[in-house]
């Protein structure tokens, strides 16, 4: 884990020395990107197919770097959540025969069984839940804004649109994603 996110010039230099074949420089690129990536996937994907998923991303990344162009003035990051976004659809196309797990399944780990972890479940779901209902440039925008946590200016250039559109956009998601919510969500201030 680093301790201090990398600024952009740093990016693009890493970027300049991946693309020469410099997988050091790689290796930073990937733990600098790894914890937004993965959540972005783990909140759209079940769980069993995440980390196969974010692997392959990080495959394909590297796969593609010297696609990249600086002069295209599309930051490196909203490139890879191009990647991300299309290798989540990807994983969506090929395996239709999901189904969400009961809820009401027993889990035999003791560890598992706090009071915290089952009001965690809940509110996950019942966000999930939510999420679901919302129109897809919605659920997009939220989660590349708040899962993925990517700035504004690279949501914009992954969804193809201006900041000021993005603003618009995940003004309105939150509002219809609040009534969305069950009362007691968001009396609680969550």
């Amino acid at each position: 884990m680093q301790a201090k996110p990398l600024t952009e010039e740093q990016i693009i230099a890493l970027v300049a020395q991946a693309q020469e074949g410099d997988t050091k420089a790689f290796g930073q690129l990937y733990d600098h990107f790894f914890d937004s990536v993965y959540r972005y996937a783990a909140f759209r994907l079940p769980r069993e197919v995440c980390e196969d998923t974010v692997a392959d991303v990080f495959v394909k990344a590297w796969e593609k770097i010297h696609t990249y162009h600086v002069r295209k003035g599309i930051p490196f990051g909203a490139w890879l959540f191009r990647i991300v976004r299309h290798t989540v659809i990807d994983t969506y196309r090929k395996r239709r025969d999901w189904e969400e797990v009961s809820e009401d399944l027993p889990d035999e780990d003791a560890f598992n069984r706090t009071e915290a972890r089952v009001k965690r479940q809940h509110l996950l779901k019942t966000m999930r839940g939510a999420m679901d209902r919302l129109p897809s440039r919605y659920r997009e925008v939220l989660h590349l804004s708040y899962v993925a946590d990517l700035p504004g200016s690279e949501v914009a250039r992954v969804m193809r649109t201006s900041e000021g559109s993005v603003r618009t956009l995940k003004f309105r998601a939150l509002r219809k994603l609040e009534e969305e919510l069950p009362p007691d969500i968001h009396d609680n201030g969550v």
